[in-house]
């Protein structure tokens, strides 16, 4: 039987509501435990930790520390039962529910005060982050499942930017949508805003699986193997419907890619799934002739690890059951004393791929078809310019038009354009991108010029420079508090910088990120800059570790270290002496990246040295 225990507020606030019945439960005799799971409340059931009692004496609330369902409970126990000490974020999930603090938050609103101690991480599961002492405000990140929106949507978080935020939006490398500088009193109203717009943000942020990805021209792209937007909006609702997955160590992420032109990053997610063929030649009577899934697992590139093929091939119908599997196998493993190994890589690094697809296949109940890598054919290389500009669609006289957001920010007014856009020329869709931009499709032929031109007019562009285009920037430091230096700000000035100078013909990836959690993927950029704080004199500065030769899809790699670290006012020189070697010195049909791992790092070194001082 569960010990009982001295109850918190929020727990004595949960046992209110049996009250009323304990007149009748006084009459039940010998009943077994019920399990939290199944008490009605606030966004499924009690607080964790917690189970009904009914027997000889009347109703009891207990700890439920033994309950078998409570899978979260059970995890940490197993730490705590081998002599470990459970982290703060754990204990924190240990002690209150995060879904069952709605009356809570609400009173808080009410009185225009933000979440204290571990409020504020819990407050996250909500996707609202409390990001003080950068911003004395709260930053909502969505939930938008394969990046897809109805113009209607669109202009809806626009407004409610206006009314609740800072009135533009943030666009991110999950194909998804953030609103800054909300104060404590909105942030309830920006949530209930969200629900009205069919935007639901259970999970969107904390120990959850994020937003989900996929192709973003599912369905349009005249190349890719199949759709993909199908499997993430059945992934999604999946995990907005199981409560067990709420209850993860650490944060997750999901991609599904479609083999098209436009590519996902599928193998920077701790479970990838991408599509390839097996053509007539290689068809077996395991794998007759179609498409599959090939599934990868571990990637979390802000630790030098992209996700490894596991050989497993999958139908489509078995891409969510195994996903779910997966989830449940990691829930139970996963650290839950260190939050910086508490990611799936570090329990495949400590398990191994054959004894985690073991206990995955456990968990399923049945083995997973696994094939060799040269039985099937992996799709096209990507195009890195697909994701702007104008293409066709697989539908005939369709196109769709990629715009370009200067460091993946929009005001609201450009928000709502975007809509208006969308709704007079297309069919009234919107699909977000990794590379923080935004995609308008089913635009006519007729029209094109047309949409060319408004996407301007709204102080926008459809056909940036190489430079621009291939700009990416986290929040940085004025609005995140892990970040060292001001990304955006700083990736505009090198943007602008560099455009007044180089003519380039190429794409060239920049990324920019503020702090080791990499939101910006630094380490897969042609070019990657992390934010760290340099010596200058007597004063330490903002500035950048330097890496290079980046690169993902069939040029995959982790970029190599050029310097640990420039101070910014270095950076722009730097970069342009790089890349002007780069123009002068190239092989024909070279890539950046393929340039730079060309070259020892010595010889990158001794063109750039003589410009700034770099260390």
């Amino acid at each position: 039987m569960a010990s009982e225990k001295e109850f918190t507020d929020s727990q004595k606030n949960f046992l209110q509501g049996f009250a009323m019945g304990s007149d009748v439960a006084r009459k039940v005799q010998g009943l077994p435990i019920i399990s939290n799971s199944g008490i009605a409340g606030v966004q499924g059931g009690g607080p964790p930790g917690l189970a009904l009692e009914l027997g000889p004496q009347g109703a009891k609330i207990t700890d439920g520390s033994n309950n078998p369902e409570d899978v979260q409970t059970v995890a940490q126990n197993q730490f705590l039962s081998a002599g470990k000490k459970l982290s703060k974020e754990e204990k924190a999930k240990r002690e209150k529910d995060p879904f069952s603090m709605w009356a809570e938050m609400r009173q808080a609103a009410a009185e225009d005060k933000f979440p204290k101690g571990d409020d504020v991480f819990l407050y996250k599961f909500h996707g609202l982050f409390y990001v003080a002492p950068n911003q004395n405000s709260f930053m909502c990140r969505l939930r938008i499942a394969g990046g897809d929106l109805s113009s209607w949507q669109l202009r809806g978080v626009a407004d409610l930017s206006d009314r609740c935020g800072g009135g533009y939006v943030d666009l991110t490398t999950r194909g998804n949508l953030q609103i800054r500088e909300i104060p404590a009193s909105r942030g309830c109203e920006l949530l209930e805003g969200l629900v009205d717009l069919g935007l639901v943000n259970k999970g969107a942020g904390a120990d959850n699986v994020r937003n989900i990805t996929c192709s973003a021209t599912s369905g349009i792209d005249p190349r890719e193997l199949c759709e993909t937007l199908p499997l993430a909006k059945a992934m999604h609702h999946h995990i907005l419907n199981t409560r067990d997955l709420y209850r993860l160590p650490r944060k997750f992420n999901i991609s599904f890619d479609g083999g098209g032109e436009i590519p996902t990053l599928d193998e920077t997610n701790d479970l990838a799934f991408q599509a390839v063929s097996v053509t007539e030649e290689l068809a077996s009577e395991e794998f007759p002739e179609g498409v599959y899934f090939r599934l990868a697992l571990g990637g979390i590139t802000g630790h030098e690890d992209f996700a490894r093929s596991t050989g497993v091939l999958l139908r489509h119908e078995n891409c969510i059951p195994v996903a779910d599997a997966v989830l449940r196998v990691f829930l139970r493993a996963g650290d839950r004393t260190d939050r910086e190994k508490a990611r799936l890589k570090y329990v495949l690094d400590d398990w191994g791929f054959d004894k985690f697809l073991t206990a995955v296949e456990e968990e399923m109940g049945r083995p997973l078809p696994r094939v060799a890598s040269d039985q099937f054919v992996a799709p096209l290389p990507p195009d890195r310019w697909a994701h702007v500009g104008v293409h066709p669609q697989r539908q005939d006289n369709q196109y769709y038009v990629g715009v370009i957001f200067p460091v993946g920010r929009s005001t609201s007014e450009q928000t709502r354009g975007l809509a208006r856009i969308a709704e007079k020329y297309g069919s009234g869709r919107i699909r977000l991108t990794v590379w923080k931009n935004l995609i308008l499709p089913d635009i006519d032929e007729a029209d094109i010029e047309a949409v060319k031109q408004e996407i301007v007019d709204l102080g926008l562009d459809w056909s940036a420079s190489s430079i621009r285009s291939g700009l990416v920037a986290c929040t940085g430091n004025k609005g995140c508090k892990y970040a060292a230096a001001d990304t955006k700000g700083q990736a505009m000035y090198l943007a602008n910088y560099l455009e007044e100078r180089i003519d380039l013909d190429v794409p060239i990836n920049i990324h920019f990120t503020g702090c080791p959690n990499s939101c910006a993927q630094h380490y897969i950029g042609d070019i990657g800059m992390r934010g760290t704080k340099v010596e200058d004199g007597e004063e330490m500065v903002e500035g950048y570790e330097i890496v290079v030769g980046g690169g993902y899809a069939s040029s995959q790699a982790i970029g190599r270290q050029l310097y640990s670290g420039v101070a910014f006012s270095d950076i722009s020189p730097l970069i342009e002496r790089l890349l002007e070697y780069y123009l002068d010195e190239r092989e024909s049909g070279e890539t950046f990246a393929q340039f730079a791992n060309r070259h020892e790092l010595d010889a990158l070194r001794s063109v750039v040295e003589p410009v700034v001082g770099a260390t």
